[in-house]
């Protein structure tokens, strides 16, 4: 079934599609009269509806119900990712998104490969690739992408969540299943570090900050398979799977 996020709640029984959505529900899928669809609000809320009218900038929805999404997470996942190289964070966004993820925090490291002196055009991209995702697999939520940031900062915001999981490479001691022998805690964040491995003073200022740092096993993961394996893993600990 057809599903569109929308930005304004029903008046009087009534949602409309316009912009970008209209075209894609009028032009694209070509819906017509009768034709039922789910609009959801991006904050969790799903409407049943079924187009009333299709016309030349906009696609007027009777609203037959609403009841709140059942494809989100019982927890909160923040996914804290070193800028790759190429387009590889465009398959990293998507996928993240897929899986469930809240929101996607891209960060710099010292051995990020990719170190752009303008990313604004980036993010927007991946925001763009987010929202598409979440409107293909089911969310209920639409999941953010922010701006990219130092990794002092990126640290700093995962270590302030209550399972906060540092990915690190050269861990040797801890792994996943260790980590969170405790359980999961409601807010979540993974932190993933660049192709060439996260610096030895980052492995610190993490530890140090109260991230737990893991391992996610004897092989070295690319920086595009770690997130995927990460989330995939967290989200069956938390019994999301």
């Amino acid at each position: 079934m057809p599903r569109f996020f929308i930005s304004e709640q029903p008046v009087n029984g009534v949602l409309t599609l316009t912009g970008e959505n209209a075209h894609h529900a009028g032009r694209v899928l070509r819906l017509r009269p009768g034709e039922a669809l789910t609009l959801c609000d991006g904050a969790g809320t799903d409407y049943d509806c079924a187009v009333e009218s299709v016309e030349k900038d906009a696609v007027v929805c009777c609203v037959r119900g609403a009841h709140p999404a059942d494809t989100e997470p019982e927890q909160r996942f923040i996914l804290f990712m070193a800028l790759p190289k190429g387009d590889k964070m465009e398959l990293i966004v998507q996928k993240a998104v897929e899986l469930g993820v809240a929101e996607i925090v891209p960060y710099l490291s010292k051995n990020c490969v990719s170190r752009p002196d303008k990313t604004d055009k980036k993010v927007e991209r991946w925001r763009k690739i987010a929202v598409e995702a979440a409107g293909q697999c089911g969310r209920g939520r639409l999941p953010s992408v922010g701006a990219v940031v130092p990794v002092g900062q990126a640290i700093e915001r995962a270590a302030a969540c209550e399972t906060a999981l540092f990915f690190y490479e050269n861990e040797k001691r801890t792994g996943l299943r260790d980590a969170l022998a405790g359980g999961v805690g409601r807010t979540v964040s993974l932190m993933i570090g660049p192709e060439g491995g996260f610096a030895p003073e980052e492995a610190a200022a993490a530890k140090e900050a109260g991230l737990t740092s893991v391992s996610l096993g004897t092989r070295i993961l690319r920086c595009e398979t770690a997130p995927i394996a990460a989330l995939a893993a967290v989200l069956y600990a938390g019994g999301n799977m």
